[in-house]
């Protein structure tokens, strides 16, 4: 009877997590919009153990490639979104994963936008924390995401040539 009651336990935490139970530590969301402040994607930020998961997807965007990155500021005022600082770097590295003194901790790969305007980015990265420490998008100003006009390049300090800043959205505790 005991081992039943500790399974039941463990479906009903499950199915709890699935109803709007409270938020957890270890995830995070954001709400991107646009330069003239319409909604264009979210992205929804998992930590498990020491990685982050980033599912990044977007719609109404240019086709092609774009730059994603993590800013050092959790602010996303238009129109030109510079309010989001640099890229989240706590660890003063140089900017790509393709520079010997890289990368920044938020630097990600660069999202693929079809014909349609839609995109999905699916990443993991140990340089960064839902969670704590020196390393966490949740420091005194928070972070945001932000999505490039041209694709990131992974070599050029700082930004890797990805251009004007098209959609922004503030990292926030799910």
């Amino acid at each position: 009877m005991r081992a039943f009651a500790v399974i039941a336990s463990l479906l009903l935490a499950g199915c709890a997590s699935m109803t709007g139970a409270p938020a957890t530590d270890n995830t995070a969301r954001a709400e991107l919009t646009n330069t003239t402040g319409q909604p264009v994607g979210t992205a929804t930020l998992t930590q498990v153990g020491g990685v982050v998961r980033v599912i990044l997807e977007v719609q109404g965007l240019p086709r092609g490639a774009h730059g994603v990155h993590v800013h050092a500021v959790g602010k996303c005022d238009g129109p030109d979104f510079t309010s989001a600082g640099p890229h989240f770097n706590p660890a003063g590295r140089q900017h790509g994963a393709l520079n010997p003194q890289g990368a920044h901790a938020g630097d990600l790969p660069n999202i693929e936008v079809g014909a349609d305007g839609k995109g999905r980015l699916e990443s993991t990265t140990e340089l960064m924390s839902l969670i704590g420490g020196t390393t966490s998008v949740f420091d005194a100003d928070g972070s945001a995401i932000v999505v490039h006009a041209a694709p990131d390049d992974f070599r050029t300090d700082p930004t890797g040539n990805s251009g004007a800043r098209i959609a922004c959205g503030v990292i926030t505790k799910k």
